[in-house]
């Protein structure tokens, strides 16, 4: 259920006629919900922009939706900030990227403080630049004691590059003798991966039209439910949440087993 329900009331007081809030069941909210924030430079093109202009508008959609994520009681929210194949894009597009992930962490600080949301990073840090990753890395200090919700920014993240990071960890434990190859299973794997301890994501909405994973965690989303949507991540609104996870709800989650619908 929704732990603070006035604060929930609140921020979704003024629901367009079009939206599904009132098809939302606050009984069967998922846990975690990870997004592709797809579209900021298709977003800016439409516009007459440059792409940076489109990254600077994802921000606002951003701030929003981890609000919106928060009133809801979620205890996750996983965000795919800059994949591993991003480094190909020009130049003054990454440099850009990366002064602008550490002038919004600055920024957002305060929400995160007053809204009790700790960080987590997901993806391989020692490869950003230096104030980048000191900026995050005093964003997990300020934010680690934190208990709301966790948000978690994949940054420099790949899936495929996180199962071999979680495949060599076990791997040096194997051959330090500190690990039986026999014990490894699920869990074990699972507890190498950047997103431990969080639970895998029920959700995953991708933004802008796009319909693939584009190497963004493999393992987690197994039995993710898939929500699809056109809109491009700028215009992302809290609306657009909500009825994603209604969509969501209005699904059945077989696990590959068989669940009796009552087709009344």
């Amino acid at each position: 259920m929704i732990p603070d329900l006035e604060a929930f009331k609140e921020y979704f007081a003024d629901a367009p006629a079009s939206s599904k809030m009132s098809q939302l069941d606050a009984g069967r909210l998922p846990r975690h919900v990870a997004v592709i924030m797809d579209g900021n430079g298709r977003w800016a093109q439409q516009r007459g922009l440059s792409r940076g202009h489109g990254h600077v508008a994802g921000i606002d959609a951003l701030r929003e939706n981890i609000t919106a994520a928060v009133r809801l009681g979620l205890e996750a929210l996983t965000v795919y900030a800059f994949s591993t194949e991003n480094w190909s894009r020009p130049q003054e597009e990454v440099d850009l990227l990366m002064s602008l992930f550490a002038q919004t962490l600055i920024d957002e600080l305060p929400l995160l403080k007053r809204e009790n949301v700790r960080l987590q990073y997901l993806g391989d840090m020692a490869a950003l630049p230096q104030d980048t990753r000191e900026t995050f890395e005093r964003g997990l200090a300020e934010t680690a004691g934190h208990t709301g919700m966790v948000l978690a920014v994949a940054v420099n993240y790949g899936g495929r590059q996180e199962l071999l990071h979680a495949t060599r960890a076990l791997c040096e434990l194997a051959a330090s003798g500190e690990l039986d190859p026999a014990d490894v299973n699920e869990d074990l794997f699972a507890s190498k991966l950047w997103t431990a301890p969080l639970p895998d994501p029920e959700l995953l909405i991708r933004t802008s039209g796009e319909k693939r994973l584009s190497n963004y965690l493999l393992w987690q989303c197994a039995y993710s439910e898939f929500v699809f949507l056109d809109v491009l991540w700028p215009d992302f609104s809290r609306w657009d949440f909500i009825d994603a996870i209604v969509e969501y709800q209005g699904r059945h989650r077989r696990f590959g087993g068989v669940v009796d619908v009552d087709e009344s």
